[in-house]
């Protein structure tokens, strides 16, 4: 069996490694506990943590053994990596209610079943700490000085960084001390982001148990351009079907542009990287095959093959397939709401197809939105029952979004 290392290399999740021989030898000779977190600062995890949980489920499948974190504790403090601001401060309650939501998702995704993995909360240990004690046992080994230099800190020094903010370090690496000494996790994964925060858990480990962890981060879920992926005009793609259709989560991949397809493809889907090589090989047009199958493997992944099968033909039918586009995203209006016609801009806000009536006529303006195939032209135009073709009424946003109106 190929070593779960070079399978991460090849596909191009590695990004940092504190050790890379002794990693690679302990992946291919060893059953390793590792762990990565996940803050519970939304009801859903996005698709910046599905990469994440790819590379756990990588490891789970070559033998390893995952810990996943929902981070009850320190999401009651914030993590400053990645931020040019404070996090808003969530409620305990709020924190407890997304940490079960980050299970039932997680749970989908990565073998919980016996021995297999697990899935701790760092509220069980973190809210009972006391203070002083945990500033004499652990604050003590952590220099001020080299803090400042950590990338999560340096970003922030300028606009100001709180001082519950500056314990988050603290925290983490105090999740990695009581994860080694009790379930002999030896391994930190995650997200580039994180490499001051898993560096600063493995030395303390070090100076308290004085033997070795290590740390390994992915790359960041980006474009070629460098822009994170994930976010959309109406905010980010999240695994949650009732915050990101199915059909939206689908055709947010099938969106992606040319040059990043094949990336998607290796860090995202199970493909294996001799089909992932055949479709690097198209060009032009036929790359939208490439997107097809990216949009397709990753849906079912989330959502399962029947919801991947469903916007897959909901696609094919706005892009030429002729059959019928059930699936696509709907609203439903009643017949009395169009008494008396409703106006463009507002149908299209209260349908979600854009955030606000400035981006509408923003869109209007620009020559990008049609109503049943007819491009829309003034900001006043009254969308009335005659509009409606049995029933529905067909939008389109740009070339490749659309939304069905339905009537009622």
């Amino acid at each position: 069996m190929q070593n779960v290392y070079d399978v991460l290399q090849e596909r191009g999740f590695i990004a940092q490694v504190t050790n890379e021989e002794k990693i690679r030898n302990l992946l291919g000779e060893e059953k390793v506990t590792f762990y990565i977190g996940f803050d519970p600062t939304a009801d859903s995890l996005h698709v910046g943590h599905f990469l994440q949980m790819v590379a756990m489920a990588h490891l789970q499948r070559a033998g390893h053994r995952p810990i996943a974190i929902i981070g009850g504790g320190t999401a009651m403090v914030g993590d400053p990596s990645g931020r040019t601001d404070m996090r808003k401060m969530l409620s305990q309650e709020q924190i407890e209610y997304n940490g079960s939501r980050f299970k039932s998702q997680l749970s989908k995704f990565i073998d919980f079943s016996e021995g297999k993995a697990l899935m701790l909360n760092n509220a069980d240990w973190l809210l009972n700490l006391k203070y002083v004690d945990f500033l004499r046992e652990i604050g003590v080994h952590f220099s001020v000085n080299r803090m400042l230099t950590a990338e999560c800190f340096k970003t922030r020094l300028e606009r100001g960084l709180s001082f519950i903010e500056f314990n988050y370090m603290l925290m983490q690496s105090y999740d990695f001390l009581k994860l080694f000494q009790e379930y002999n996790c030896i391994m930190q994964l995650g997200g580039d982001d994180q490499w001051s925060n898993i560096l600063a858990g493995i030395d303390l480990i070090r100076r308290i148990e004085g033997k070795e962890a290590y740390g390994m981060t992915f790359n960041l879920l980006t474009t070629s351009a460098g822009v994170k992926m994930g976010k959309t005009q109406s905010g980010a793609v999240w695994l949650d079907p009732d915050k990101t259709s199915p059909y939206d989560f689908y055709q947010y991949w099938r969106n992606v542009d040319d040059a990043d397809v094949i990336k998607c493809l290796k860090l995202l889907t199970f493909l294996p990287m001799e089909e992932i090589n055949e479709l690097a090989k198209l060009k032009d047009k036929e790359i939208n095959k490439a997107k097809r199958i990216l949009a397709y493997e990753v849906t079912k992944l989330i959502h399962g093959e029947e919801e991947a099968k469903k916007a897959d033909e909901a696609a094919q039918a706005l892009f030429g397939a002729g059959t019928e586009a059930e699936n696509m995203p709907s609203t439903t209006i009643t017949k009395e709401e169009l008494s008396h016609g409703i106006n463009i801009l507002d149908l299209i806000v209260n349908c979600g197809l854009v955030a606000s009536k400035s981006e509408g006529r923003r869109l209007i303006s620009q020559g990008g939105l049609t109503v049943e195939n007819k491009k829309v032209d003034s900001f006043e135009q009254i969308v009335t029952l005659d509009d409606f073709k049995d029933n529905t009424l067909l939008l389109k946003k740009g070339k490749k979004t659309f939304h069905k109106i339905i009537l009622k």
